[in-house]
């Protein structure tokens, strides 16, 4: 878990040395964890918003030769795909696979009551905001998929969320992620990246306590 915690606030350092050792791999290194993110179901603590920022703002740097549009382009293929996959992991085994032995050692259902509850309020719409929502968007897919919505209707917002996704958090390292002062403190940009990408899940939680205390009392 520390070199987890070390990897995401460092993330910038660490992938120049991915670029530096594995080149043009970079991009099929890259691909695989934003797509075993949400597609494993278990694995929610990898990084994906920072990891977004990190890789355009390395590829608006003229010191190397990454490109920006197909960084964007294999991160909405990766998002999309690895969404489409925890979605029929969760249509065709249904929540009943949080009790199974195996499955279940990796499962946090705390974090799947939680996107239930948002999904239960928000309806498609979570599909969309929940990309934007560390650890909370890889439940979703899988809640969606349990609750047996329609792929059509939840690939539609998982596309609109997918590519929101991309283009922000690509488009802010590009643009803003080789500023001075962001190169900098960029551990501390990173964190940022998360506070705000927790707000939701936070504002959420806060509410559904409230609620709990006016019906309590």
């Amino acid at each position: 878990m520390t070199q987890l915690i070390d990897f995401v606030l460092h993330i910038d350092a660490h992938l120049v040395n991915i670029v530096n050792q594995f080149g043009n791999w970079t991009y099929v290194i890259l691909f695989a964890i934003i797509f075993i993110e949400t597609g494993a179901v278990i694995l929610p603590f990898l990084p994906g918003d920072s990891l977004l920022f990190a890789a355009a703002a390395l590829a608006a740097r003229t010191d190397n030769d990454l490109n920006i549009w197909l960084f964007a382009a294999l991160f909405l293929i990766a998002a999309i795909a690895g969404d489409s996959l925890n979605e029929q992991i969760g249509q065709r085994l249904g929540l009943a696979a949080t009790k199974n032995r195996f499955f279940g050692k990796f499962i946090n259902t705390e974090k799947i009551a939680e996107a239930q509850v948002f999904f239960d309020k928000y309806g498609g719409k979570t599909i969309t905001i929940g990309r934007f929502m560390p650890i909370i968007r890889t439940f979703v897919p899988f809640v969606a998929g349990g609750s047996q919505m329609p792929f059509k209707r939840f690939f539609r917002y998982d596309v609109m969320g997918s590519v929101l996704w991309v283009v922000l958090c690509c488009g802010a390292g590009y643009f803003f992620g080789n500023i001075a002062v962001v190169k900098e403190h960029f551990s501390l940009v990173v964190l940022g990246i998360i506070a705000v990408s927790l707000i939701p899940m936070v504002v959420t939680a806060v509410k559904g306590q409230l609620n709990k205390r006016k019906v309590n009392s």
